[in-house]
């Protein structure tokens, strides 16, 4: 059910692509086709209904070239990108997840000696004005 509305959302957002504003949804749906090999929500016909045409981002061409999106289908990835990234993040959830720890842990380790001698500063100058 989950997998249902997160495609349904995904095909909504697809119609925010290249759109004023949405430059960093654009460059991820472009990274993500690249990297991924993969073209639209479930499929490339997903890009059809954005484009009201038969076509796709040029992100989706197996060799990019300028508006290789116009070409035929054979030309373009043919993987669903949903199906290829929740594969791909199953099999690396470890190291998603120990990413996710190691950044937190950082995050903490500097965070802390940094916080304190702004804190400590901030009671000398209290308490003497006091």
């Amino acid at each position: 059910q989950i997998d249902k509305y997160a495609q349904r959302d995904l095909r909504k957002g697809l119609h925010l692509y290249g759109t004023e504003g949405n430059i960093g949804l654009t460059n991820a749906w472009s990274i993500i086709q690249t990297d991924f090999r993969c073209c639209g929500v479930s499929n490339y016909t997903d890009w059809f209904e954005v484009y009201n045409t038969s076509r796709v981002p040029d992100s989706c061409c197996l060799e990019f070239s300028e508006n290789c999106g116009l070409h035929s289908p054979g030309t373009w990835w043919k993987a669903p990108c949903y199906e290829t990234v929740k594969v791909w993040l199953q099999e690396n959830l470890l190291a998603v997840g120990i990413f996710g720890l190691c950044t937190a842990m950082v995050q903490v380790q500097f965070n802390i000696p940094f916080q304190i001698p702004i804190n400590c500063s901030y009671l000398s100058n209290h308490r003497a004005s006091s």
